[in-house]
């Protein structure tokens, strides 16, 4: 049995086929719009209504499952080269139409979030599905022509790589009445794996041990954040890619991001050309909506073509801020967060200004020590630290990384600075006591990278089912 997607690209005319899928709309009790799910086009299926039983044509309803046999004939009709004639018709699941939500007419994205167990069957967020598959194999397969080895880290941990302190707390204590110490706080050392432990944040210090002896290693799985964030931009579930490379710098990690970036980008212009021009058109029809100044620069197959063909521009946090703060935004108090002084941490509206300044993706370096993790390596100023964002068009920043500090000494006293007690992250300081060596990482947010490829605007929906504040269904 051939896939839709297959008889498709193939067209063997002439010959028989057994096809299986559901139904989108079936018209005039004689053309079937069938669809498997490989592709975002449908089978067109034929029916001559003589031939069949009419109780068995009035079950083909949208959303019902099929099994067709039939001949693949050139179609005589427009909107399509190939169609199937039926010999032989099977109703493998009914859909009543008058329950069945997703009828063949638009739904909002907030009615389709609410029926996310069924929304995988529209055209949008099928194609999505098929582009979060294909740009999750090129992470694959670029780090494996790489010489990058995939490690899988502890989605359980006891500590907390960020220093948020934002995190999903893991036990099997009594919720109600949990064992205390002496001083009322609860007693860990009784649950399952005798400390606290958490959901992971990030898995980078685990690589990092990897790669100071591998090499080159790179996580690719879930990740939690406890932010009450209610935004577009957040989920507290989601994937993170998170390569770290031994004896590379600071200017090795930016090259290697820049390379990794462009290269699944390019694969999937390449491999999803179908679902990347619905989602293009799709694009264009929302944003006639919006005003022209909030429309895309460009189309965006032409976008991501423009990302994949240029060379990132690299600036340093210090050169940004003198951008910024001498930008009209800024000084017409246009910003929400003014710009006034170095130090300021830089919010996304700051980071889709400087895109927009330079009309090119963005790796800006060089961040205040100070508003940034206590792992990156301090510079010889002593105020700044070897830390590079890249901040992409319309989507801000994509990717966030580092050198890391790899001497013991200024680990040890940036811990204490942090107030991370340097006995919960023995194994990790011990690192930087036998062999250490430079070396650097970053992480990216998978469903920011789908966002931006995808064109969609909210995060929610390029991952199958969204965990945010209030929403864990499904």
């Amino acid at each position: 049995m051939l896939l839709i997607k297959d008889i498709l690209d193939q067209k063997p005319i002439g010959t028989s086929h057994s096809v299986k899928g559901w139904v989108r709309t079936f018209r005039s009790n004689r053309f079937i719009a069938l669809s498997d799910g490989s592709t975002i086009r449908t089978l067109q299926a034929v029916v001559d209504f003589e031939k069949f039983d009419e109780a068995l044509l009035k079950r083909i309803t949208t959303g019902a499952a099929l099994s067709l046999i039939g001949d693949l004939v050139s179609s005589q009709g427009k909107g399509q080269d190939v169609e199937l004639l039926v010999e032989s018709l099977e109703v493998l699941g009914d859909s009543n139409v008058e329950e069945y939500p997703l009828q063949p007419k638009k739904h909002s994205m907030e009615f389709l979030r609410e029926n996310a167990h069924l929304r995988m069957r529209t055209n949008t967020f099928g194609a999505i599905m098929r582009l979060r598959h294909s740009l999750s194999f090129a992470v694959h397969e670029y780090f494996n022509k790489n010489n990058f080895f995939w490690m899988h880290t502890p989605i359980i941990t006891g500590s907390d790589a960020e220093g948020a302190g934002e995190m999903f707390n893991v036990s099997v204590l009594d919720k109600k009445n949990p064992p205390l110490k002496e001083d009322g706080s609860i007693d860990y050392s009784q649950d399952f794996f005798a400390k606290e432990t958490n959901l992971t944040v990030s898995g980078q210090l685990e690589a990092e041990l990897g790669a100071l002896a591998l090499s080159k290693v790179y996580t690719f799985g879930p990740t939690f954040r406890a932010e009450n964030s209610n935004t577009s931009r957040h989920l507290a579930e989601f994937w993170m890619i998170e390569p770290e490379v031994a004896f590379a710098d600071l200017n090795s990690n930016m090259d290697l991001a820049e390379d990794f970036l462009k290269y699944v980008i390019a694969y999937a212009l390449e491999n999803c050309k179908h679902d990347l021009e619905f989602l293009e058109s799709r694009l264009v029809e929302e944003e006639k909506m919006k005003p022209q100044n909030e429309r895309s620069a460009l189309p965006l197959r032409e976008k991501l073509q423009f990302v994949a063909d240029n060379n990132f521009r690299r600036v340093s946090y210090t050169e940004a801020i003198d951008i910024l703060r001498n930008s009209k935004p800024n000084k017409k108090k246009k910003f929400k967060y003014i710009i006034e002084e170095w130090g300021a941490d830089l919010q996304s509206e700051h980071e889709k200004f400087l895109v927009q300044h330079f009309n090119a993706p963005v790796i800006l370096f060089d961040y205040p020590a100070n508003i940034k993790a206590f792992y990156m390596r301090l510079n010889e100023d002593g105020k700044t630290v070897r830390a590079m964002d890249i901040l992409f068009p319309g989507i801000g920043e994509i990717v966030g990384g580092s050198q890391r500090e790899e001497r013991h000494d200024v680990l040890l006293e940036k811990m204490k600075e942090f107030s991370i007690d340097p006995e919960e992250l023995q194994w990790y300081l011990d690192t930087r006591k036998f062999g250490t060596c430079v070396h650097s990482g970053f992480g990216l947010g998978f469903e920011r990278l789908v966002l931006f490829v995808s064109g969609m605007t909210n995060i929610r929906d390029v991952i199958p089912f969204p965990r945010t504040p209030g929403n864990a269904e499904f």
